[in-house]
This record gives structure tokens, C-alpha cells and sequence, in this order.
């Protein structure tokens, strides 16, 4: 098992945000956790990757990533850690990347931290992995500063950055909501081409069962920082347990009398 996380709960002050989460993940599976805005969704991932806001605090359960207890970690494990075998893509890329740095400066500099690849080598692998998220004209990318980039190219450059180290993990938090729809589907469609190649397991978190359906094998739906069902995605889509579940399978739009989930 590469992710085991076991009652987990989480805690900001004294309220208790996210109560007894258990996940299961294998190398290469893919588990989307939906639910809407203050679900909790969001709090298991930055749990999953040590990132609480200052206040948050792990409560209570265990996290386990290659057989070791991520929350017996020490800073150091976890710098060499996160950017390599577990990677996050933020909802909006442009919000983590430095704007007064072009492009280019910042991938290299980032390869460099976890590798010793010199920077020529760094350059050109930057390169190809933008290529790879199907970029044109890359030298001109590595040339642009963020604001220069359309939301998806910013999108796509976060992607290939949290994948270059082809990690064992990668955690999506909402990483389509602030793109066009168009954009949406391809940006999602390199994302999971490149995983599959390397196969990298995923935890997306999304408000969007439809993205959800399309993504993942597994499903987890939130609530009030609770689970309120989990299982197969395809199991789930056709024949939703829970209140909550329906509900949010009834808010998807329909396309000529037929739900557009799948």
C-alpha cells in the first residue's frame, strides 16, 4: 500500500474540522475526494502533505506513506520529501509562483534544489516537461514572467513542475476550477497521461463529481468534515448510498436529457 491514512482528524484551535478520514491508495490509482466548500476535502490533502496553516493540527489517526508515519517526521524528512516523491498542484499555479521571476529562473531552481544536474541540464529538462504538458514555443515560456502566461498555460506549468521528479504521490486540490471549461479537459487530460506514464497515484480534490467521475477509480465524498461514503468511483456514480451523494450528483448539468458524469 503506498498511502494508508487511518482516523485521521484534524483540528484548528479547539474545533475539530475533519473527523476519523480513512484512505487507501496503491501506486497508480487514482482517489477523488469531492464535496463542497468547508467539506474538509482540502484539510485531509495539506494534512497528507504536512502543510496545516499555522493553527491546524493534527488531532488524532496516523498517516502512513511507504510503510513510515509521516506525522513522525522531522523537518528535514519532510524538505527532502515534498517536491520529489510527494508534489502538490495548487488550485491556481500563478498564486505559488514568484512574480517578479521568470519562469524558467524558477523551474531550474527548483530542479537544482532536489538534484545535481547542472544548469544547462536543469534548462533543457525544464524544457521537456513543459513540452510534454503540450506548451508551445518553451523558450519562450522559461523567458515569460507568470503574469505574461494565460491562467491554463500557468496551470500546466505548475503540472510539469510538480511532476518532473515523476513522484510516487500527487496531490491536486481543485486544480481545473479557475480554468475555462475547454481548458479544463485538457489541462486534466495531460495531467493523467503523464501520471499514467509514471504511474503516480492521485488524490484530486474537487467540487466537481464530473471531474471526479471522469479521473478517479476511487471516490470519497465529504461532509461537515465527515466521510459519508467511499468505495468504487464507477459504484458510486451509478448507484449513490448516501442523501448527500444524490444531491450532488443531481446539481451535475445534463447534456440532452443525460447526466453529464462520465
Amino acid at each position: 500500500m503506498l498511502l494508508e491514512v487511518s482516523e485521521l482528524s484534524v483540528s484548528y484551535g479547539e474545533r475539530e474540522i475533519v473527523r476519523n478520514v480513512n484512505i487507501s491508495l496503491d501506486e497508480g490509482e487514482v482517489l477523488a475526494i469531492v464535496g463542497e466548500s468547508g467539506s474538509g476535502k482540502t484539510t485531509v490533502i495539506r494534512a497528507v502533505l504536512g502543510c496545516l496553516p499555522h493553527e491546524g493540527r493534527v488531532s488524532g489517526g496516523k498517516i502512513f506513506f511507504e510503510d513510515k508515519n509521516l506525522l513522525e517526521n522531522t523537518p528535514a524528512e519532510w524538505s527532502r520529501l515534498c517536491g520529489t516523491k510527494i508534489t502538490m498542484v495548487f488550485q491556481d499555479s500563478g498564486s505559488i509562483l514568484d512574480p517578479i521571476a521568470r519562469i524558467g529562473d524558477q523551474f531550474v531552481e527548483y530542479i537544482r534544489e532536489h538534484s545535481a544536474l547542472t544548469k544547462k541540464e536543469a534548462v533543457k529538462a525544464a524544457e521537456d516537461m513543459l513540452r510534454k504538458m503540450h506548451l508551445p514555443n518553451t523558450e519562450n515560456i522559461m523567458k515569460s514572467y507568470p503574469f505574461e502566461l494565460s491562467g491554463g498555460m500557468r496551470q500546466r506549468v505548475g503540472v510539469a513542475m510538480a511532476m518532473f521528479f515523476k513522484p510516487r504521490l500527487l496531490l491536486a486540490d481543485e486544480p481545473t476550477s479557475a480554468l475555462d471549461v475547454t481548458t479544463q479537459a485538457q489541462v486534466v487530460k495531460e495531467m493523467m497521461e503523464i501520471c499514467q506514464q509514471d504511474q503516480t497515484a492521485i488524490i484530486i480534490v474537487t467540487h466537481n463529481i464530473g471531474v471526479a467521475a471522469y479521473m478517479s477509480d476511487k471516490l470519497i465524498v465529504m461532509q461537515n468534515g465527515e466521510i459519508v461514503e467511499s468505495g468504487r468511483t464507477d459504484e458510486i456514480i451509478a448507484r449513490p448510498q448516501s442523501a448527500y451523494t444524490r444531491e450532488l450528483l443531481d446539481a451535475v448539468p445534463q447534456v440532452g436529457g443525460k447526466r453529464y458524469v462520465s
